[in-house]
């Protein structure tokens, strides 16, 4: 696919999508939506890519819908809208469920349904001078679309407030709810993009997609004898598996395992 909203970049293990629309602040439409469901499909299917970095270019990470898009669903019918919110929620889910393990760097204002961007991503990163805003309420909307995503990051309990005020929240707000992982200073940003980057690189690739897998299958469920029948599987499969029992004679043989060995 040729991407004209964005651009994909592979450095070695390390995939780059950027949101390239400076002067939309970045905001989405439905080009963006399927540009960003490609990207994020094909990035998860190099197979030498292990980590995926979503970060966007001018002053604003996301400013949410574009107003023309918008204007354009004004005139909808509910029908249109099913398939419009459809194709968002599919981006969401290719986003979230992505093999690969994804890091949102966040270099400014997050709105609406850039949320949804973040909370999708499996870790973020933002300045410290970010402004985060749930705002769909003022114009009469919900964020339902972006919601399982949100909740999950945030929280019920910030969510009843922030869904419910659309307040502007800070990067440090967003940080004490778990939205984001770490704030720093804008010249300390890729410094710790990349810090995560190379304890990702430091894992057994097959580890991290089983780990993101577990977390999909354990978060929420109660602890009854099916799910613990399924993480005594899971444990038994990996401790089976080439890069499990390689990990596991590289620790006990104290030299590096094969996946670090290949990079040197």
């Amino acid at each position: 696919m040729t991407f004209t909203k964005l651009t994909l970049t592979t450095d070695g293990p390390i995939a780059r999508i950027w949101l390239d629309q400076p002067d939309t602040r970045n905001a989405f439409d439905d080009v963006v939506i399927a540009e960003l469901t490609q990207a994020f499909a094909e990035a998860g299917a190099m197979a030498n890519v292990k980590a995926i970095v979503l970060g966007a270019n001018g002053p604003a990470f996301c400013a949410g819908a574009n107003l023309h898009w918008m204007r354009r669903m004004a005139d909808y019918s509910r029908d249109e809208n099913i398939a419009d919110a459809g194709k968002l929620a599919e981006m969401l889910r290719v986003m979230a469920e992505c093999p690969k393990p994804t890091i949102a760097r966040v270099q400014g204002d997050v709105y609406a349904g850039g949320m949804g961007l973040v909370a999708a991503c499996d870790m973020a990163v933002s300045v410290d001078t970010a402004w985060y805003c749930l705002s769909e309420v003022k114009i009469g909307l919900i964020p339902a679309t972006i919601s399982p995503y949100v909740i999950r990051a945030m929280g019920t309990r910030a969510a009843q407030r922030y869904f419910l005020t659309a307040e502007r929240f800070t990067a440090a707000e967003a940080h004490r709810i778990g939205f984001v992982h770490e704030v720093v200073a804008a010249d300390a940003l890729d410094a710790k993009v990349d810090e995560l980057l190379k304890a990702l690189l430091g894992a057994s690739p097959a580890a991290v997609r089983a780990g993101k897998q577990l977390i999909a299958d354990v978060a929420g469920r109660d602890i009854d004898a099916a799910l613990i029948a399924h993480t005594v599987e899971g444990i038994a499969d990996i401790r089976a598996s080439e890069e499990g029992r390689v990990g596991v004679q590289a620790f006990l043989q104290k030299r590096k395992p094969s996946w670090l060995e290949a990079k040197a």
